[in-house]
């Protein structure tokens, strides 16, 4: 996640500071909301906040998901085409939806592009060689819907690479990692941009399941040999996977 200016009159968006987490209609609203604000800067604070170790993590997607030159690839919840490039890098043909407006406007990829439900996507059965997410995972209402329409439009023998960020196997980086997500990530992104999205981003993990029920999820939406690994020590998950024949 990234975010927008330093100025005074920099939009506020939801709070994000309730106990718990909005869900169904209100957490797609305002994360579509939070989003569209933040997408002026949204590659600036990433690069700051990770290091760059971001561009390191999409790189590793892009050569597991080990696709000829041609393919055609859905990138979903593309923000601003980071995958897209990297994708277009090695000779595949990336697609471009988000449910923002304001990322797929601030997409440099020049890539074809769609404002799409994710959950719902606009495109035929097994018509697609397969599909990308990146840091994605978590904003979405239902997970195992999103599984099961990547089984649907992704051919059999097509291939998936799905990022989001993780919590470390190892005590001593996930207690490092706690800190620096949970205070200074929130700091960099309110001095750079708007600081309610920034508090989001450490609450947000708790969305997302724990690895063995997604990969269950996966196997069951017909991606049976998908697998997860760990990235940075585990501050980054990936998740593979081939389409059932």
């Amino acid at each position: 996640m990234n975010l927008g200016s330093d100025t005074p009159d920099q939009p506020s968006g939801p709070s994000w500071d309730t106990v718990a987490l909005p869900e169904g209609q209100e957490k797609v609203r305002a994360v579509q909301e939070m989003f569209d604000a933040i997408a002026p800067r949204y590659d600036l604070v990433n690069r700051i906040m990770t290091f760059r170790l971001d561009t390191r993590w999409r790189r590793k997607a892009v050569r597991q998901l080990n696709l000829p030159k041609g393919s055609i690839v859905l990138d979903l919840a593309s923000g601003t085409g980071d995958l897209c490039v990297d994708l277009q890098r090695v000779g595949i043909r990336p697609i471009s939806m988000d449910l923002s407006f304001g990322m797929l406007a601030a997409d440099r990829s020049g890539s074809p592009r769609s404002q799409a439900d994710i959950l719902n996507l606009p495109i035929g059965d097994q018509s697609v060689d397969g599909a990308t997410c990146g840091f994605a995972l978590r904003n979405l209402v239902d997970l195992p819907a999103f599984f099961n329409e990547l089984g649907r439009v992704v051919r059999p023998g097509g291939r998936i690479a799905l990022l989001d960020v993780g919590i470390p196997h190892n005590r001593l980086v996930r207690f490092g990692n706690g800190i620096y997500f949970g205070k200074i990530v929130p700091k960099i992104g309110g001095w750079l941009s708007d600081p309610a999205a920034y508090r989001y981003l450490p609450k947000s993990v708790a969305y997302l399941p724990p690895r063995d029920e997604m990969l269950r999820t996966l196997q069951a939406a017909g991606f049976s040999n998908a697998t997860h690994h760990q990235l940075s020590g585990g501050i980054t998950q990936l998740m593979l996977g081939t389409r059932d024949q």
